[in-house]
């Protein structure tokens, strides 16, 4: 049976503690927004202070920690950026993950040795591209996510040597690779200077409209029927711009889940596959890494596909799931027009704390469940599915439920967890 060599597995963290939980599940690195230069400033809990501490701790591990610096900069932004980047590299980071050439000309001449990564953001689509940012000093390109999986072969065999990154999970972006205004147009938030609002997943109503004495157009109160959008010159090509009681979703992507592509690139010899998210949920980058983790080391070592990860995946928050452009699709396999709020199933529903006694754990509830719910719990060392048999308070009472957020209640569980695991064990309601 052929064994191939393991890409890394890279991991959201959008705060310190997503961090150490994305190691405990698995990860290899994790990448996090610089504080003033990325596109997630919106949604960043790093800090100078914290981000040197987070670096340590991953180094410690044995662990990467790459520093996103990939902001498409005006002016006024260069205007510190040598010096404050100075701040950032002496803190040790494994790369910086850049998008903008006159970023990258400043980093080069003023910090050489300083290892980069080229962002998704420069969309990197063919093997000529590659050689230029070769010639540029990047070590590692990571590419852009309209790409299929033969593309990529060709790619990897045109320029062996350069380190190639690809996403293998996440949200989608209806752009090409997140270069888009429409949040900066509709809500002056620019998503090319970290302040997406994601105007394309938003619920939009349809509405007839009047012009008033001004020329200006106002709704009416009349309701509409459902209307067919499309191009003249294609009739037989219409979308349906209809709207259910959320809204109508003509813009929205699915999400990329390519869990059951990872042998595919494990086999191309890709350097890092990546999974998009620092918005999201601790459970999210728990349940992601726990995943990619299997699929990576059952891959690297020549086994089938365990098409159970599949469904581990199908439980979370998702808008319906597509390969992306990794295996070419229709634009209705790539889009959701019915919706924008996710079909998942499973609620983290708390966080452990400590242990009680033996089989007894202090958890610290996230949303609210019950004595008869049906639970999973995930330890880093692995998970264990039961019934809630019973439920105790903190001064050990016993209740019926779990509140919500602001309570800790006292679990049973079916057998003990280890010691090291228990501060990164999440409790979800299936």
């Amino acid at each position: 049976m052929d064994s191939y060599r393991k890409p890394e597995l890279l991991c959201p963290a959008g705060n310190p503690d997503a961090m150490k939980i994305a190691f405990a599940y698995g990860a290899d690195a994790v990448y996090a927004g610089e504080p003033r230069y990325s596109l997630r400033v919106r949604n960043n809990s790093f800090t100078m202070d914290n981000m040197g501490e987070a670096i340590d701790y991953a180094h410690q591990l044995g662990k990467r920690f790459y520093v996103v610096v990939n902001i498409a900069p005006h002016n006024s932004k260069l205007t510190h950026f040598v010096e404050h980047m100075g701040k950032i590299i002496e803190l040790a980071p494994d790369a910086l993950i850049v998008s903008d050439p006159g970023v990258i000309l400043l980093l080069r001449e003023h910090y050489p040795d300083q290892s980069l990564h080229l962002s998704v953001q420069a969309n990197t689509i063919n093997w000529a591209a590659l050689k230029f940012w070769q010639t540029q000093g990047i070590e590692r390109v990571i590419l852009s996510r309209e790409l299929a999986i033969k593309e990529i072969a060709e790619m990897r065999q045109q320029v062996p040597e350069l380190e190639l990154e690809v996403f293998v999970h996440g949200a989608l972006c209806m752009a090409y690779s997140g270069r888009c205004l429409l949040s900066g147009y509709m809500n002056k938030r620019d998503p090319n200077q970290g302040a997406c609002t994601n105007a394309c997943r938003w619920g939009y109503e349809v509405h007839e409209a009047t012009a008033d004495e001004v020329g200006q157009y106002v709704p009416t109160q009349q309701d509409l029927d459902p209307v067919l959008l499309g191009d003249p010159k294609r009739p037989e090509d219409l979308m349906l711009l209809d709207e259910d009681m959320h809204g109508s979703y003509i813009m929205n992507s699915k999400d990329l889940r390519a869990v059951d592509l990872v042998e595919d690139l494990v086999k191309l010899g890709v350097h890092s596959l990546k999974i998009e998210g620092r918005t999201k949920s601790d459970y999210y980058v728990a349940r992601t890494a726990q995943v990619y983790r299997q699929a990576i080391d059952d891959a690297a070592a020549g086994k089938p596909f365990n098409t159970s990860l599949l469904n581990d995946l199908n439980g979370m928050a998702n808008r319906g799931f597509t390969h992306g452009f990794l295996q070419r699709h229709s634009a209705q396999d790539l889009q959701n027009y019915q919706r924008s709020h996710s079909e998942g199933e499973q609620l983290l529903v708390g966080q452990l704390i400590r242990a009680i006694e033996p089989n007894r754990y202090l958890v610290n509830v996230k949303n609210g469940f019950a004595v008869g719910d049906s639970v999973l719990l995930m330890t880093p060392s692995g998970n264990q599915s039961f019934e809630i048999a019973e439920l105790h308070d903190e001064k050990d009472n016993q209740v019926i439920r779990a509140p919500g957020s602001g309570y800790q209640v006292i679990v049973r569980t079916p057998s003990p967890i280890a010691e090291d695991d228990i501060p990164y064990s999440l409790l979800i309601k299936q």
